[in-house]
């Protein structure tokens, strides 16, 4: 599978409009503004098919990437406070709708700030995914921007702040580059497998 060949497919606001699982998917998630997008699009090696923004909260929609028998899903960022009640309330029912359907969802690449603390939306996620069974990875979004000492006590403290093990967490920079093969590796494995 070429990850490299993945076009956009389709962009839903509402979980009636989402169309049948028909192919095996990979789901990104993590907080608003913390690199979805950019991380799509450096997995992918293109430019700009995922929309990127300065500003939290431009993904308010489920964008499906399609790539060779498979679905790449950019759910909409969460936890954002600029946004309307309302917003917030729809893009969590989104997210909820999309995760309650019978969809082969093969991998969960849940995206954390390596720069700071999980934050509670980060955690509630984390367990959310735990309960569902879903195989999940941690991308460490970010790493880049961490001096040598800060990146260090950032990966000492995160299998205990996440709950989770230490192989589960891929630091991940779009700038350089860092853990975007591993991940892809890592797509493709699960992505083809029968």
């Amino acid at each position: 599978m070429k990850l490299e060949k993945a076009e956009f497919e389709a962009a839903f606001g509402t979980v009636s409009q989402i169309f049948p699982c028909t192919v095996p998917e990979a789901v990104f998630a993590g907080r608003s503004n913390v690199g979805k997008s950019s991380l799509i699009n450096k997995l992918l090696g293109r430019k700009s098919l995922a929309r990127v923004s300065s500003q939290p909260g431009k993904t308010a929609t489920i964008n499906f990437y399609a790539c060779e028998g498979a679905r790449l899903v950019d759910l909409p960022g969460y936890g954002y406070a600029k946004v309307s009640r309302s917003e917030k309330e729809r893009w969590a029912g989104l997210i909820d709708g999309y995760f309650a359907q019978d969809r082969d969802i093969r991998l969960v690449v849940m995206l954390v700030d390596s720069r700071h603390k999980p934050t509670a939306d980060d955690i509630t996620m984390l367990d959310f995914l735990e309960e569902t069974g879903l195989p999940t990875v941690i991308a460490l979004t970010k790493i880049d921007k961490l001096n040598k000492s800060e990146r260090a006590a950032r990966m000492a403290a995160f299998p205990d702040e996440l709950g989770c093990d230490e192989d589960m967490l891929i630091p991940f920079s779009s700038v350089t580059g860092e853990g975007a093969d591993a991940l892809r590796e890592m797509l493709t494995q699960v992505l083809e497998a029968q």
